[in-house]
């Protein structure tokens, strides 16, 4: 970045306004002045106010952006090169240990993806992994993303748990907003800091993006990995609704929640999937051979659909990419899932009401407007329509595999959203993050991210073009339970298609 202020700036420059940080104010004279007292002069020493922040500036290594790591050094080493040099012994532990401290600490600083980091041991592993702040990871606080709650989980979540340890490594707890249904995480995101990293799981996205962890895992209940992903130009993959999977998480909607993973590349996912022992999480399907039959869906156009241009442009550049790849493409329709969007959010609204009244007693009584806003929405759910949406939710993953087998098709296609990512600068202020029937703009925000939740489906989203203001156009990737491989294996074929988009911290 231009107006970027490095550590040698920081010892003779003032911060700027748009620091991560503002320099303590120092108002008012050097000495207290109190009646009938003796004014005692300064030590001869004592640094004058200016020295003080100049100094403070000096230590903190005040940046507004972290300098990009120098090619050949340990952080620039592409993945698969760092664990093998690791793996050797080529990349020495307290070299790998020093290169990332130093990384992570100016890369935090600037983005705020962390609220708890640990250094690397002294085995100092090469993958680091960063967990949402909702998931629980022994000898890690659980804050659930509020300012006065504590939870010491003595076991982790069964994908932590599994990670091998000589290979990866719980580095940071990461940002959630307030109890998941929140907004303002104050994250920045790390490849176009003017546009919203938002959703629950920001912090997993962010600190992927910007370097602080190699996998991020976070959960997805309505799009809550997908989007911050997406809109940090990075690879979010929803994977499929499983019970089993979701102990140590703190449940928002527990028929839709999933767990969620965030990489830099899809080239990066496919690479850790296998090395870490991912592939054996849940009853995943091999991909096959392909080429594979791609369902684009068609009701994201017309009256119903919403989609902007901008998104249908990006859609249509995914087709194009895919089809040179050698899938077959063809349209699809589903009718009856496309109508169950907005109940998916009614569901999650009303189920995240219900258990607000068990953990009413453990967080504080100042929740955010953000989050009561979206607990008021729950709460005018009735009986009888939550009823309903629970029947529709078992008869339609009853029936989903009979849409695919219907159709033909391997996978369905669409945009990750109906428009581009929300400009932090324009964006509206929001009551709630979950819409509620009778919102003006309410078609627009049930968005298309709920199709693969109420299904209980996995769901892969990555970026396939920019806007004009750099911001990352994304499309998502919807397949059958368990065929996580199948959606890293096309979102592979479709990377390798696209090629370099340039997304990287700055």
């Amino acid at each position: 970045m231009s107006d970027a202020l490095t550590p040698q700036d920081a010892t003779t420059t003032a911060p700027s306004q748009d620091a991560t940080t503002t320099a303590p104010s120092r108002g008012g004279s050097t000495t207290a002045t109190v009646p009938g007292a003796t004014t005692a002069p300064a030590p001869q020493d004592a640094p004058t106010p200016q020295e003080a922040i100049t100094g403070y500036a000096r230590q903190a290594r005040w940046t507004v952006a972290p300098e990009a790591p120098v090619p050949g050094a340990p952080m620039a080493l592409p993945l698969p090169e760092r664990v093998a040099a690791r793996t050797r012994g080529t990349l020495d532990a307290e070299e790998w240990r020093t290169a990332e401290a130093a990384w992570s600490d100016l890369a935090d600083a600037r983005y705020r993806a962390c609220v708890q980091r640990a250094p690397l041991g002294p085995d100092a592993p090469p993958v680091r992994v960063g967990v949402k702040d909702t998931v629980d990871v022994a000898g890690f606080p659980t804050r659930l993303g509020l300012r006065g709650h504590r939870h010491h989980a003595r076991v982790s979540n069964p994908a932590i748990a599994a990670l091998p340890g000589a290979l990866a490594a719980v580095t940071a707890k990461v940002v959630t907003t307030e109890l998941n249904i929140g907004v303002g995480s104050e994250c920045v995101n790390p490849y176009a800091p003017r546009i919203d990293p938002g959703g629950s799981s920001t912090g997993t996205a962010v600190s992927v993006a910007a370097g602080i962890c190699d996998l991020g895992l976070g959960t997805d209940v309505l799009g809550s990995v997908r989007w911050p992903a997406g809109q940090c130009g990075t690879v979010g993959l929803r994977m499929t609704q499983r019970t089993s999977l979701l102990e140590g998480v703190f449940p928002l909607s527990p028929p839709m929640d999933a767990l969620g993973w965030a990489t830099r590349s899809a080239a990066d996912l496919a690479y850790l999937w296998p090395l870490l022992g991912l592939d054996r999480l849940g009853a995943q399907r091999p991909a096959g051979e392909g080429p594979y039959r791609i369902g684009v869906v068609a009701n994201v156009d017309g009256p119903e659909g919403t989609c902007g241009p901008v998104m249908r442009r990006a859609l249509d550049a995914a087709c194009g990419f895919l089809e040179v790849s050698g899938q077959r493409l063809g349209q699809v329709r589903v009718d009856d899932l496309w109508a169950l969007r907005g109940p998916a959010w009614e569901l999650c609204a009303r189920q995240a009401w219900d258990a607000y009244q068990l953990w009413r007693p453990w967080v504080p009584a100042d929740l955010h407007e953000t989050t009561r806003g979206a607990l008021e929405v729950g709460a005018k759910v009735q009986d009888d329509r939550y009823a309903w949406i629970l029947e529709r939710l078992a008869h339609t993953r009853a029936t989903v595999e009979g849409d695919f087998d219907a159709a033909g098709v391997d996978a369905w296609l669409l945009p990750l959203d109906p428009a581009a990512p929300p400009d932090l600068a324009t964006a509206g202020a929001r009551v709630s993050t979950i819409p509620a029937p009778g919102d003006p703009d309410y078609d627009l925000r049930v968005a298309y991210t709920p199709l693969a939740s109420f299904a209980g489906l996995p769901a892969l989203t990555m970026p396939v073009d920019r806007d004009e203001r750099g911001a990352p156009l994304c499309v998502q990737l919807i397949a059958r339970r368990d065929h996580e491989p199948l959606l890293i294996r096309l979102a592979g074929l479709l990377e390798e298609a696209v090629g370099p988009l340039g997304f990287a911290p700055g």
